[in-house]
This record gives C-alpha cells, structure tokens and sequence, in this order.
C-alpha cells in the first residue's frame, strides 16, 4: 500500500530568499494527525486554521525547505493550498465536496464535485 505521495505545485512556495520550491511528498493522514489538530491552540481560536496545522503535519517534505511548519502553509499562494487540499482529500480518499448542477439544455438538477485543481 503507498502511503507517500509526491506532488508539484502549481505555483509554489517562495522562501525569504526569492527561492521557489514545488516538489514535495505528502503521507496518508492518521486519525491522531486529525484529533491532535483539534487540540491545537491556533484552530480552537479560528478553526478556518484546522486545514493549515493537518497540512504542516502531512506533507513530509518539499524541496530545500528544512522543517515545515503551520508558518510556511500560510505563505502559501491561495492555488497552491487549494491544490493540497484537494490532494489530501484524494489520498485519504475523501469524498469531494458536491454542488448542485441545472442542465441549461434540459434543466435537470444534478450533483457535480467540485475540483479544486486545474488538470490537463
């Protein structure tokens, strides 16, 4: 089973030095990355911030940067922590969000999942 997954950033991070970093690995989430998260000081104050503390603990690496942490996912670019969210979702095997769809030919209302990353 792989548990490790590498990815490329669509924009990325762009250190203190004017450096940019895309490549990097993400593991499978545990239910202790997701409790912990919740105990977090940060997330009990403005849960929004739940997303950037589970982020910091899962992605395990990316290129030349030595320790990540929630600080870094925050300079993130918005289409960059879009794509990880997305990923994440992927990989743990979360259901997408769904919005509801009209056919403009027909009108039936249907379910469509919603994508946060640009493919092909």
């Amino acid at each position: 089973m792989e548990t490790v997954y590498d990815f490329e950033l669509p924009k990325g991070y762009v250190d203190g030095a004017g450096e940019v970093h895309r490549r990097g690995k993400m593991r499978l989430a545990t239910a202790g990355d997701e409790i912990n998260a919740t105990k977090d000081p940060r997330v009990l104050g403005n849960p929004s911030y739940l997303t950037v503390v589970i982020l910091s603990k899962v992605i395990t690496e990316l290129e030349g940067v030595d320790a990540l942490v929630p600080g870094i996912i925050e300079r993130l670019f918005t289409a960059d922590l879009a794509f990880l969210q997305d990923m994440y979702q992927r990989i743990n095997d979360i259901e997408p969000p769904k919005m509801q769809a009209v056919c403009p030919g027909c009108g039936q209302v249907f379910e469509v999942p919603i994508n946060f990353t640009r493919e092909g």
